[in-house]
This record gives structure tokens, C-alpha cells and sequence, in this order.
């Protein structure tokens, strides 16, 4: 073994135990491991960032805004809104959600599909009484099944295809994993409706929408007395009196004139105006000290009927008259600019006219003071707001809303206009007339073009740690290559194979991708093993095709822990699931996978 090739073995070596140790972001590791890897001078330093040139990153990143359009536009919303006929069996329920999150997975990102019917999911788990846990891990085991389908599927195809170029064929085309593809996620889906289902932990008892969230005790009428001198005064100073650490927020100001709902914080209060605020006692008690308001005699009714409202609300029934106010329950998806901030560090009423009451994580409405809680992917907010510009801030806030109301059914035209974007730009990639990049890139101009993506959300659509781990990770790949390091993994794989059939070889290849992905990004997985599979195919004279079909497969089945794919991830804190919950549905889901991938790999793509 050379010195370059201990080298770049110790350099992923120290990759992978970052990516499991998981301290630091995933595309922070891998811009690591490169700048490692360019000073020890395994890649040359003039390639270092080719990464961000290459096809494959550039067509991951027309992908993410390609989905944008399609999301924006409605056409999956329109899917989900079959979901409301499924009936209450839960069997119905898995195979409906999986079956339609499969097929959206296909198309478009498949954690973009998962986002947008785990709201959905949650929903359909509460009004029948369960809890959610039953249906959010089958849906995100259904996204990865899917996203095996097509090219833009997920990332490791894309990768794939890149990596068939050096084998002296043309890249994979957008329909060449359809076949084992389309079969393999069938027999999953089939899989987890029927069993599967009932091997996912059910850890916490199911709330319904009206227990979820008891805000009663923290609703509470105060008015103004004759003489305060507070009067002539905004409500921002009034709150602000309270102190940093009471946490205020005002829902309603009763006049004569009549009830303002959401009031600005810039309104002038007078004497005799009654506040309806949401506090803890804490709080309320730094308030009234402070300013010298006074409990309001009706306090107990008033909390009463706000309790009341909250109860309809979360189940569903939304004021919808202009002007009122609206209280529903969203929850926050994995790209959200909440996530990892606190509510004391936005400004959520003035900039995003949205105020939030509670917070429920794992099921349990969180007690702490909502200012000191740092928000995760997951969570769910009961936020209040306007009719005409709540949905508006939690689009902005990249929440989602927790009802089958909530969806947002895109106008007839735009579906049309974006699914035939869409159509077209797979027509022109599936029949190989440019480039997928070229065709992709195009497509996702168009989108922009037409409005149904504005440019900024173009760009806020782009994963950047996904493309910067591409970019940063192809190099590295390289560097195996270019070191030989990938003819001693080749070498390693078949001394323990052995003279086993070349199909045992193709399954233990696969085999060993799925578990690289379950602890690595699975990306970065294809990429690591794409090099071994051809090495692999060179040394035995084979076609390198169905061992790249192995390594695509392989790296996307990453059912075991919830680290493996962000799908995984999102669905853990809403669903109540702990890090080894996922082996007991994952564990013979991946038996059955690699069982009907290998024969039928090797009958698409014979050796």
C-alpha cells in the first residue's frame, strides 16, 4: 500500500466517523475532507472545486427548482387532495399516502414530497384517533422507494448515470431505472401497507387536535384603568414595560367601537381599552406590575371561549371572513428559516403578521416560555394570525399547514402550465436530444420565466449543503481512483466473495452501499462506491451496468437509522421515534428490497 493510498483511506476514514458523529454539518465535512485531501495532494489543486462545475450538481440543483414549480403550482396538492376519500382503515391510509408520496418522489425531490404530505399524514393520524408514528415512518420509507424510479428521482441516480460515462457508454438516461425501479418500490409499498405498518413503535398516546394544544390557562383579558399611564402610549412600549423575560403577546384590543384582532404594536392604547393577551403567570404578573393594568372581570369567560375556538380550529374548522383571525397549527419543514432560532430572535407580527401561542414537539405541547425555544424540523406552532396574510407568513416561514384545509389547491391553469414545463423537459432528456443538465436547467428557467417560481425562490430552492457536498465529495471519489485505492476495495470485495456467481458479488455490493448509506449522506455514498462497482466490473470483465444499479439502489434504500436520509430525519421528532425505532420496520423492508433488486437487475442488466 503507498503512502497516497493510506492517505486518502485515512482521510475517509475521519469523514465517515464526522458524518456518524454528526457534530458538524454533512457539507462541512466534506469541504473538509477535500481541503485535506487537496494540501496532502491527492486531488490537484487546480480541480479542487471542479465539483461545482460538474453535470451531476448542476442537474440536482435544476431538479430542486424544478420541484419548486411544481409545488408552488399545486400539482401535488391536487394528489393529496385524494387523500380525503381514503376512509379511516389504516391499512387504506399507509398504502394511499406511500403509493402517492412514491409516484411524487419519482418527479421531484423526494424530501420536497415528504414536506408536503406529512401535514396531510399527521392530520389523517389525529382525526382517527392514533398516533402519527403509524404513518409518517411508512411515508418517509415510501419517498425513498420512489425516488429509485427516475434520473432526477434522487441524487445517487443522477450520480450514477455521471459515473456510466467512464465505463465507455452513454450516461444513463432518464427511464433506464424505471424498470427495477418501478418494481422494487411496488413491492415495498405493497410490503409496508400490509405488514409493515404494524411494525413501527407507537410510543406516545394520540391527541387529537383539541388536547394537542391547552392554551386556556394562558389567555387572559386586562384593560386599562382611568389614570394609567400607559394611556396615549403603543402597545409595543406597554409589552416592552413587562421586562425581556415576560413573554406578552397580544391577540385582540376591545373598544367601543368593536373588537380589533391581531392590533399592530404600534397602536395607541387609551383608557378603558380591555387587551385580550396570551402570558404564562409569570409573565402576566411582571406585566401588570409594571404597567399598572388591571385583570378584566370577563378574564374566565374570555379564556373559556378562546379555549373553545382553539378546539374547533385545531380540528379543522378555520374562520374564513376577511379580517378574522385565523388559529391553525403548521409544522415546521426541514428548510425553514426557523429552524434552530428562537421566537425572541424574530420579529414574527410585524414582518410575517403570524403570532405563535404554542409549540408541540413528539406529540406534547412544550411548557417552556416559546421565546427560549429553539425550533426544530418537526415541530408543530399553533400560530393566530389575519385570514388574508397568515398563509402568506407561514409560506414565508416555510411551515406547512396542519390541516387538509391548509392545502393549498394551485388554480387549474398553473398545474397545467407547470406539469407541461415539466413534461417537456423530461421529453427532451428521456429522448436524448440535449444534455439532462442543458434540458433541466432549461426547464427550470421556464419556470422562473413564467412566474410560477420568483427568482428568489429559485434560489432560496437550491439545497446549497447538498450541493456543496456533490461538489466537494466528487473530487475525493476521484482521488480513489487516481490512487488506486479503489483496485484494493475491488480486490477486498472479491477475496471475500470469492468464486461466488457474479450475482452474490452484484448483491454484496449492494448490500454494503446500503449500509455506507445508512451512516453517510447518501449521496456521498454513490459517489464512494460508483469507482469500486466499475473497478469491480473491470477485474471480472463484466458489464459495470447492473453494478452501478446496485450502488444507485443501494445507496437510496437507507431504511435502518434516521441519520441515513433526510426523510428519515424529518419525520423523527413529529413522529415520536427514537434512533433505534427505524430497524424494526427498516430492517426487513431492506431484506425484501435487496431480495427483488438483484434478480431483477441482473434481468434488465444482464453481467
Amino acid at each position: 500500500m503507498t503512502a497516497q493510498q493510506i492517505t486518502v483511506f485515512a482521510v475517509l476514514a475521519a469523514m465517515l466517523v464526522m458524518f456518524v458523529w454528526n457534530r458538524l454539518r454533512y457539507d462541512i465535512v466534506a469541504l473538509l475532507g477535500l481541503l485535506v485531501a487537496t494540501v496532502a495532494g491527492l486531488v490537484p489543486a487546480h480541480e479542487a472545486f471542479a465539483g461545482f462545475g460538474h453535470p451531476a450538481v448542476v442537474t440536482v440543483a435544476a431538479v430542486l427548482v424544478l420541484s419548486r414549480g411544481l409545488f408552488n403550482a399545486g400539482v401535488v396538492d391536487s394528489l393529496a387532495r385524494l387523500l380525503t376519500r381514503v376512509g379511516n382503515r389504516p391499512a387504506a391510509q399507509v398504502a394511499t399516502l406511500t403509493g402517492i408520496v412514491a409516484v411524487c418522489s419519482g418527479f421531484m425531490n423526494n424530501v420536497g414530497a415528504l414536506a408536503l404530505l406529512m401535514p396531510v399524514a399527521i392530520w389523517m393520524a389525529r382525526q382517527g384517533g392514533r398516533s402519527p408514528s403509524f404513518l409518517l415512518m411508512p411515508l418517509a420509507f415510501g419517498s425513498l422507494l420512489g425516488g429509485t424510479t427516475t434520473l432526477i428521482g434522487t441524487p445517487p441516480n443522477i450520480i450514477i448515470a455521471a459515473y456510466r460515462a467512464q465505463t465507455d457508454q452513454p450516461p444513463f438516461a432518464m427511464f433506464d431505472f424505471l424498470p427495477v425501479g418501478a418494481l422494487v418500490t411496488l413491492a415495498g409499498v405493497v410490503f409496508v401497507a400490509a405488514v409493515g405498518w404494524r411494525l413501527t413503535p407507537r410510543r406516545q398516546a394520540p391527541d387529537t387536535g383539541a388536547k394537542l394544544f391547552e392554551i386556556s390557562s394562558y389567555l387572559t383579558e386586562v384593560h386599562v384603568p382611568e389614570g394609567c399611564r400607559f394611556a396615549g402610549r403603543t402597545l409595543h412600549e406597554l409589552v416592552a414595560a413587562g421586562g425581556e423575560d415576560a413573554e406578552v403577546v397580544v391577540l385582540g384590543l376591545v373598544r367601543p367601537t368593536g373588537l380589533e384582532e391581531a392590533p399592530s404594536m404600534f397602536e395607541v392604547v387609551g383608557e378603558g381599552d380591555i387587551l385580550l393577551i396570551e402570558a404564562d403567570p409569570s409573565s402576566l404578573d411582571s406585566l401588570l406590575s409594571a404597567t399598572g393594568l388591571e385583570l378584566a372581570e370577563s378574564a374566565a369567560a374570555a379564556a373559556d371561549a378562546a379555549a373553545d375556538d382553539a378546539a374547533d380550529d385545531a380540528e379543522g374548522v378555520e374562520r374564513t371572513k376577511r379580517g378574522e383571525l385565523h388559529l391553525l397549527e403548521a409544522i415546521i419543514a426541514p428548510d425553514s428559516p426557523l429552524v434552530g432560532l428562537t421566537a425572541s430572535t424574530l420579529d414574527l407580527r410585524e414582518r410575517h403578521g403570524v403570532n405563535v401561542l404554542a409549540v408541540a414537539r413528539r406529540g406534547r405541547q412544550l411548557r417552556e416560555r416559546i421565546g427560549r425555544i429553539s425550533f426544530v424540523p418537526g415541530d408543530i406552532l399553533l400560530v393566530q394570525g389575519h385570514a388574508d396574510a397568515v398563509h402568506a407568513g407561514l409560506a414565508e416561514l416555510g411551515c406547512l399547514p396542519l390541516a387538509s384545509r391548509g392545502l393549498r389547491l394551485g388554480r387549474s391553469r398553473n398545474v397545467l402550465l407547470a406539469a407541461s414545463i415539466f413534461a417537456a423537459a423530461l421529453a427532451v432528456v428521456a429522448f436524448g436530444l440535449v444534455a439532462a443538465a442543458v434540458a433541466l436547467v432549461a426547464g427550470a428557467v421556464a419556470m422562473v420565466v413564467t412566474g410560477l417560481v420568483k427568482p428568489t425562490e429559485g434560489y432560496e430552492s437550491i439545497d446549497l449543503p447538498i450541493v456543496v457536498l456533490l461538489a466537494a465529495m466528487l473530487p475525493v471519489g476521484h482521488a480513489l481512483e487516481t490512487t488506486g485505492a479503489t483496485e484494493l476495495i475491488a480486490d477486498g470485495l472479491l477475496r471475500v466473495s470469492g468464486s461466488a456467481s457474479p450475482a452474490l458479488t452484484v448483491a454484496s455490493l449492494m448490500v454494503a452501499t446500503m449500509l455506507l448509506s445508512n451512516v453517510v449522506n447518501n449521496a456521498a455514498a454513490a459517489i464512494l462506491a460508483a469507482p469500486v462497482a466499475i473497478e469491480v466490473a473491470r477485474r471480472l470483465e463484466l458489464s459495470a451496468d447492473p453494478l452501478l444499479m446496485a450502488v444507485a439502489l443501494g445507496a437510496s434504500f437507507a431504511f435502518l437509522t434516521p441519520i441515513g436520509h433526510q426523510s428519515n430525519t424529518l419525520v423523527m421528532a413529529p413522529g415520536g421515534y427514537r434512533f433505534g425505532d427505524y430497524w424494526r420496520l427498516g430492517l426487513p423492508l431492506s431484506v425484501l428490497v435487496v431480495a427483488v433488486s438483484v434478480p431483477l437487475i441482473l434481468r434488465f442488466w444482464p453481467l
